[in-house]
Formats: C-alpha cells, structure tokens, sequence
C-alpha cells in the first residue's frame, strides 16, 4: 500500500512538473515586490478596461491624422496587437492572432512605429513583422533565418527611407533553467538590420551583424527593451537578469559598452523611454517592475537620476512608450505604460515635471 501510494504521488509529482509551460522559463529569484516611498505620486490620466486573458506587454503609439494618437500595445498570450485611443484608454480594434502567415503572430513582444510603419518582434516565431498603419496590411518579414528569441527593437533613420533597426535576441543555452549561452556567444545579444522601405509599400532587409560585450561588467544576459538617442550616442539596454542585478546598460549606437552601467534596479529593469526636447535637454524614464510601479528619471545627457515616481494604480509595468509631440487631451505629451499585464495607463507630461521640478525645453 505504502509503494503503491509513493508511485502515485511520484505519478502527480512528473505530471506537475511536465505540466509547466514549456514556453517559459524557471522563475528568477524573488524580487522586492512593494516600491519604496518615491519622490513623487502622479495620478493616471486614464486606466483602460482590463484584458486579463491578453498579457499585454510592449507599447508603441502612432500619431494619427486628425490629431490625436493611437497606442499599440502586443498582447502575448492572445497572439495580437491591440490599438487604444491616446486620448481616452478606449479599446478601439485588436488585430491579429495565432499563426505564422501575414498579419498572424508568434507570441508578440517588442513593437516600434516608424512613419506609418509598425514593427513587431514575434519571440516564437523568430522574426520581425512590419505592418503599415493603419490598415495593419503586412509589409514583410525581417530576419527569420537570424533571429532566436527576439523581445525588444528600437529604430533610427539612416538614409531616406533607409532604417536601422536593432533587435534584442535572448536566446538561451536552456531556456527554462535561464542557463546562458557560451561566452563567445554573448557577442549576438543585438542583431542589427538595414531595412529599405519601398515605394510599393513592400520592404527589403539585410541582416548588418551583431553585438554584445563579453566582460564581465558589460554583458548582456537577459536582455529585453533598447532604446536610443542618437544625439548622445547612447543605447540603453535592459538586462533583467537579477542574479547579477538587473539594471540599463549603456551602449554606444555601434555596440560598445561603455564601460558603466545604471546603478542595480530593485526588481526587473523594464520599459526605457527618452523624453526628447532638444540637443541636451531631456530625460530618460524607466520602469523598474514593482507594486506599484517605481517609474526612475536620469538626465538626458549625464544619466544622472533626477527622481522617481509612481502612479496610484499602474504595478508591474512591462512596456512604456513616451509621446512628446501632444494630443488634444495631453497637449505637452504623455507617458504610457502596461499595467499587470492586463490594462494600459496614461501620465500627463505636465504632471509628471511638475512633480518632480523638472524644468527644460520639454515644458511651457
């Protein structure tokens, strides 16, 4: 009786552990899950109506022609996009769903929008797919034969319509175990693409190498969002692995680490935005992934913090996307960001620098 019950029980114990989403990988340690007092408090603007089965993750927005703006959001567990009024929250379309063919979607992740181009990196699916806006009518693909595990993209013009775009490629030597790849390995953690848009509405793309330190210091281990600012020549680029200390680590445009990263994050270093005024002037806002959401703002030029702040709702934020350019509603720009996987939320810019005494060529 006593062997037929440890045979059962050894029975749950497999099934359990097969059971686990082989998508996934093990748990990282456990991270500080309540924010310390910030500098400041802002209240959102606006918190969508929740969407618990979608896991929305990265945000883009995209100016729209009447004025106002859209923000995309990728939704990984329903294989979609989802476009939300700026203005508003309102849910206005999801696009997409599960597949591999033009406008269907491998587990969505990192999404960026040039001109009336969105690009979204499919982690399984192993590409990049652009989209035009805003029909969502699939313009190409981009690196299927190089990529492994993309997650984040950031994008800057280097010709008429000639594109670089940077994607960050996490692979794993074992993926549920976060075990890394070999150290010569380490050097592939950014591809780097030339995408020509043509005038037919297709595009070309051209694989331009690779990069990633492989010290000690400035080593990408599991990396997610990248973003840039050409003006500074800098790449910030998130590594979340906390066994090391998950922080933003600085990069130039052509891949070199610049010998410092910012100081260790208290949970995952998550969604970076720049907020762009002029030359050198400016902010960059992260979010480093607590209850609540502990937003951190470094000097544009320096890097050095300036403050911190939280919502009263947003927690466990993924992606943000920052929109200077003004809407009707936010006529000096706003700050979204994913909340608990489920909703997106608004900050007013205006708010957010009178909070934190931000004063610069951003504000009236």
């Amino acid at each position: 009786m006593i062997r037929a019950s440890l045979l059962l029980l050894a029975g749950l114990l497999l099934v359990g552990c097969t059971s686990l989403p082989r998508s996934e990988p093990a748990p990282m340690p456990p991270a500080v899950v309540q924010a310390p007092a910030p500098d400041a408090v802002v209240a959102e603007a606006w918190l969508s109506a929740p969407l618990p089965q979608a896991e929305l993750d990265s945000l883009a927005v995209w100016p729209t022609e009447d004025g106002g703006a859209w923000v995309i959001a990728t939704a990984k567990a329903s294989n979609q996009l989802v476009v939300f009024d700026a203005d508003s929250g309102e849910r206005l379309r999801t696009v997409g769903g599960p597949g591999e063919g033009p406008g269907q979607f491998g587990r969505p992740n990192g999404i960026a929008v040039w001109g009336d181009t969105v690009f979204v990196a499919e982690r399984d699916n192993h590409r990049v797919q652009a989209l035009s806006l805003p029909d969502f009518r699939t313009r190409g693909f981009i690196g299927a034969d190089t990529l492994r595990l993309p997650y984040g993209l950031w994008l800057r013009e280097t010709a008429p319509d000639v594109l670089e775009l940077l994607v960050t490629d996490s692979f794993m030597a074992d993926f549920r175990s976060g075990q890394l790849p070999p150290r010569e390995q380490m050097d592939q953690r950014v591809r780097r693409f030339e995408v020509e848009l043509q005038p037919d509405g297709s595009l070309q793309a051209r694989a331009a190498g690779s990069f990633g330190d492989t010290g000690q210091a400035g080593m990408l281990r599991m990396v997610e969002s990248i973003a840039g600012d050409p003006a500074h020549d800098r790449l910030l680029i998130a590594d979340e692995d906390r066994r090391v200390g998950s922080t933003l680590r600085d990069y130039t445009l052509e891949g070199r680490f610049r010998g410092d990263s910012l100081p260790v994050f208290l949970a995952d270093a998550e969604g970076v935005a720049l907020w762009d005024c002029e030359l050198d002037d400016g902010w960059w806002i992260a979010a480093d992934q607590l209850t609540p959401t502990l937003f951190r703002v470094y000097r544009r030029d320096t890097l050095a913090p300036v403050g911190t702040f939280t919502g009263k709702v947003v927690a466990q934020t993924d992606g943000v996307a920052l929109f200077a350019a003004g809407t009707a509603r936010f006529p000096d720009g706003a700050l979204f960001a994913q909340h608990d996987n489920q909703s997106i939320a608004a900050f007013d810019l205006r708010e957010i620098a009178r909070a934190l005494h931000l004063r610069g060529g951003c504000l009236p």
